[in-house]
């Protein structure tokens, strides 16, 4: 218990007032950490903190790595910095010996400031060696960043540029034809095919598959174990939610991602009605801290591998994995979500990332400073897009084949993008061919409600036109819809595919054990807060049909 008697001796504290003391002491929260554990990680809410008693080691994540800011002793108050620029925590602070702290929340310590000025002055000084120790560590930190050289119309440049971006790995990307970027380029990387890959140390891997590079720049490529007690297939909004429950609940945890922590939800450039961020955040900023708030819990997360099969079994399936790899799973959470829709028009595959892209992440942005930008879709996922977007290019246009943008898109989004002067919404449009050589030119987009064809020029097309269950691999293992969405619960009972006598859980499938959650399961709700919901309920879920089968098993009570 924190009282005026542990303060009053601090030299934070000399001159406050005897009843100033007292409510500081009422105020605040008496924290104990053992050694070895963490006090704050940086991103936790904000508070104010005294250290009575131990040491703590201040650690700040620069370019990837780990670098040392400070060292907290007994007396050295901290948190003020977040605090008053109204910010989560900025650095990790970890015990290394065992630590007594005062902790006062927010509200509290702001008081406190105003009515002892003695102690402001004290505190606003630390604040400010606080900015240069950041300030240091930042700037001093040699930057090791992985290089990509590559054409912005080669493929295989786009396609490693876009896997790098998705899987939060810091990179440069320098494009031979810019001239501006020329003297970045490393000596002799030009005279060899491209693209190339940079790495830190200076090795220089030659047209290398994303599975190679991923291996590289520190990415888990293999599974480390035999058998898990969850595998879950996917690493959209459901299968972050999932991992993290998994792993923060003592299972041993899977995640398997094919190309980016994130699925389709990670290219978003803004969700906005997300519960808990007023303000909104982007997919791939949701992405990155679910991947870390996984990690940290024990999940291993394994990307660029490909579930090719499930062959189920009493008490563990077996999953395939491509190239060869087996791994047996007591359960597994299926949360592969969906892929965009391609755009129905011949040609378009030869556009795709030379002008032509599906969904619309933020890495594209600058890409289309100053451009006339043309963005086909009439859901959510388009009008953030349009946006993002309109901060960067001359012109923005959306268009929709409905005939008014009400009937797929929320009001809140359309009246922003009414607002902006450079985003246009044109209905009743349809894009009916695509023009280019080597990269897209123009468009001829369709006006149903007069009839007439418009021919439009542009470099840059964004394609939201919806998203399709991807789970042809499933074969015949478990029920699916004519559309190839995974049935689950109550889906089962018509079809009398069910083969025990208990009922399903909710969300398992035709498979005892075997879950699906997220937009790949039938009947779900194409919401980002609803597939974080779903992949936390399959936990809870995968906790019932493990401790059944034990029960099974040994016949326990």
């Amino acid at each position: 218990m924190i009282t005026a008697d542990c303060l009053r001796h601090l030299p934070l504290f000399s001159g406050v007032p005897e009843a100033l003391l007292h409510t500081a002491a009422q105020d605040a929260a008496d924290v104990h950490v053992n050694k070895g554990e963490y006090l704050i990680r940086e991103g936790d809410t904000a508070a104010f903190f005294v250290l009575l008693d131990g040491e703590l080691a201040v650690t700040k994540e620069v370019a990837g790595a780990t670098q040392p800011v400070d060292t907290y002793r007994p007396g050295d108050s901290f948190g003020e910095l977040p605090l008053l620029l109204g910010t989560a925590a900025t650095v990790d602070l970890r015990a290394q010996s065992p630590v007594r702290a005062m902790r006062i929340e927010g509200p509290e310590f702001l008081t406190l400031l105003a009515h002892a000025e003695e102690l402001a002055g004290r505190v606003l000084a630390n604040m400010s060696r606080r900015v240069g120790n950041l300030q240091r560590v930042t700037l001093d930190t040699p930057q090791a960043v992985t290089m990509l050289v590559g054409s912005a119309d080669d493929l295989h440049c786009f396609g490693l540029r876009d896997f790098l971006s998705r899987n939060q790995v810091v990179f440069r990307w320098l494009d031979p034809a810019s001239s501006a970027l020329t003297c970045a380029l490393p000596a002799g990387v030009l005279d060899g095919p491209l693209p190339a890959v940079v790495l830190p140390g200076g090795e220089v891997l030659r047209q290398p598959s994303v599975r190679d590079v991923a291996a590289q720049v520190g990415l888990q490529i293999e599974p480390t174990l035999p058998e898990y007690d969850v595998v879950i297939v996917g690493g959209g909004p459901a299968g972050l939610a999932a991992a993290v429950y998994g792993a923060s609940e003592g299972l041993c945890t899977l995640l398997i991602e094919k190309e980016a922590p994130g699925g389709q939800a990670g290219t978003s450039s803004r969700i906005e009605n997300y519960l808990g961020f007023p303000t909104g955040l982007s997919g791939g900023e949701l992405s990155a801290r679910a991947l870390r708030q996984a990690r940290r819990f024990g999940a291993e997360v394994v990307t660029t591998r490909e579930v090719a099969g499930i062959r189920p079994g009493q008490g563990t399936h077996e999953m395939l994995l491509d190239g060869g790899t087996r791994v047996r799973a007591r359960s597994v959470v299926l949360t592969m979500g969906v892929s965009w829709r391609t755009l129905p028009l011949p040609g378009t595959e030869r556009f795709v990332g030379r002008g032509v892209w599906y969904g619309a992440a933020r890495t594209e942005a600058p890409g289309t400073r100053g451009k006339d930008v043309y963005l086909i879709g009439g859901g959510n996922s388009a009008g953030q897009a349009a946006m993002f977007f309109s901060n960067y290019a001359r012109r923005v246009s959306i268009l929709i084949r409905a005939d008014h943008v009400e009937k797929g898109m929320s009001q809140y989004l359309i009246d922003q993008l009414r607002a902006r002067e450079n985003v246009r919404i044109c209905e009743c449009c349809e894009v009916t061919a695509l023009h280019g050589d080597s990269h897209l030119r123009a468009l001829t987009v369709h006006h149903s409600d007069t009839g007439e064809d418009e021919h439009v020029e542009t470099d840059s097309l964004f394609v939201l036109i919806g998203a399709d269950a991807r789970t042809d691999w499933l074969g015949d293992t478990l029920l699916r819809d004519e559309r190839g969405y995974v049935c689950s619960g109550l889906d089962l009972a018509p079809e009398g595919v069910w083969p025990l006598k208990r009922d399903p859980f909710p969300l398992e499938t035709s498979v005892p054990g075997v879950f699906v959650a997220g937009d790949v399961r039938r009947g779900s709700v194409k919401r980002v807060a609803s597939s974080v919901g779903e992949g936390s309920m399959s936990i809870a879920l995968v906790h019932q049909y493990l401790a059944l089968a034990t029960h099974d098993r040994t016949g326990a009570p």
